[in-house]
């Protein structure tokens, strides 16, 4: 079939043809990330597009919906829609905005992006993400380890061999990156035992959350097919270092870079825009740290002990400095800072919108942040676990505000979600407790 126009430009059911696409997954994520969709096939594709796809709210999941609240219905977006046969020749996938009553659902994570990136004034965010996760597996008492059995060294960073032993995986992944267009760059071992990373170019923030979202997606299913499970667990081993979703941002106005600025002062290569943004995400890093880092465990990632390796790369406080990783913020060079608190259990929907809000406050009150290696001239200490960071993010109003950039009572929600999986987890006797107290007393 030969059509002139710019894939871009035609309808799901034609692009899907054209592709040999037989199935759609009409997908989104809930609050938490959780991916959730249906199966479409492809002669439903016109009425998919015209009146979207109906769930269920309230059996999503964090989704802001009681079982007597009317139904879900996601609408697609045609600009994501993504081929992937490596999962199966003929489906495709593609990104969906719920609604409800016609109108887009406040508490939906893509919404919310969507809503922050339009008060923005013309400011464009471009992000770039480091996915990092694990491959493990489990064995019939629950135990995770390492799908690796030969990855045992006690510093494996970027070893060649454990690199080459996951050659298939990484490689699959690696090649369905460049075949969608997102121009991976690099695929490598990271610092724990059975850890990898894989890189792909940066965009607007909205297409590279679809990508995270997707790339997770692939990475689960495909290391599945191989026995394994990849996993993007903040903590999974108590001695080894964590994954992390480092995001690296920049601000752009038609097609010009923001940041970087060759007479810096400072000597880092940023402009006053670039620093003012830096400076509303130090002020903020504390509420800021309940979205990016959302779980009971992302607090044993930015809390842990020094594992064998010899560090966490975990930053625990909220500064800034040069190309230096232990600080909350990096900047490798004059063209973008990295956000280092993001791990792997971030929304990626969330972690733009939050962090784009507090730089944006940064811009706004032409914040300064500081001599290097501090932050708005202090040193100000992240939140040690997920209650006090929920803590936080109620009390600030700008990070708050992100979450209810579509509609109120979305902060209101996530953090009352959040503080019950705290209250969770702290109710449940752990080993570590029996260990301690048994015969303690």
């Amino acid at each position: 079939m030969s059509i002139d126009r710019d894939p871009q430009d035609l309808d799901l059911a034609t692009r899907a043809q054209i592709d040999g696409v037989s199935f759609l997954l009409a997908l989104f994520v809930d609050l938490t990330g959780k991916p959730c969709a249906k199966l479409v096939p492809v002669e439903a594709a016109e009425a998919l597009q015209r009146d979207g796809v109906r769930f269920a709210g309230f059996a999503v999941g964090a989704i802001g919906q009681r079982p007597d609240d009317p139904d879900l219905i996601a609408i697609p977006d045609p600009a994501s829609y993504t081929p992937v046969p490596w999962i199966r020749a003929d489906l495709a996938l593609v990104h969906c905005d719920p609604h409800v009553g016609g109108r887009p659902w406040p508490f939906a994570p893509r919404v919310i992006l969507q809503a922050v990136l339009a008060r923005a004034r013309g400011l464009e965010l471009a992000v770039g993400a480091e996915v990092e996760y694990f491959l493990v597996t489990r064995d019939a008492d629950g135990r995770v380890a390492p799908a690796d059995v030969r990855d045992l060294a006690p510093r494996p960073c970027y070893d060649a061999r454990g690199l080459t032993r996951m050659y298939d995986h990484l490689t699959d992944i690696s090649t369905a990156m460049n075949a969608l267009g997102w121009a991976n760059f690099a695929n490598d071992h990271e610092d724990g035992n059975g850890q990898f990373e894989q890189n792909f170019t940066f965009a607007d923030a909205l297409t590279t959350a679809d990508r995270v979202v997707t790339a997770r997606y692939l990475i689960s299913v495909l290391a599945e097919r191989r026995g394994m499970t990849a996993t993007f667990m903040p903590k999974p081993f108590t001695d080894r270092t964590g994954s992390g979703l480092h995001l690296h941002l920049s601000l752009w106005r038609d097609g010009e870079a923001l940041f970087p600025e060759p007479s810096d002062a400072r000597g880092l290569g940023l402009s006053k825009t670039a620093y003012a943004f830096l400076a509303g995400v130090l002020e903020h890093a504390c509420g800021l740290q309940a979205v990016i880092a959302p779980t009971v465990n992302s607090y044993k990632r930015t809390g842990a002990s020094v594992p064998r390796s010899g560090a966490t790369w975990s930053p625990r406080s909220a500064t800034y400095g040069g190309n230096d990783r232990t600080h909350l913020l990096r900047v490798p060079d004059g063209d973008r800072i990295e956000l280092r608190g993001s791990d792997g259990s971030a929304n990626p929907y969330l972690a733009a919108a939050a962090t784009l809000a507090a730089g944006m406050d940064g811009v706004d009150r032409d914040l300064d942040p500081g001599d290097l290696g501090s932050g708005n001239g202090g040193h100000s200490a992240l939140p040690p676990t997920l209650l006090h960071a929920v803590d936080a993010l109620v009390a600030d109003p700008v990070v708050s505000g992100a979450l209810d950039a579509a509609g109120p009572g979305v902060c209101e929600y996530f953090a009352a979600w959040k503080r019950e999986e705290f209250l969770d987890w702290h109710a449940a006797v752990s080993p570590a407790e029996v260990e301690r107290y048994l015969t303690a007393f």
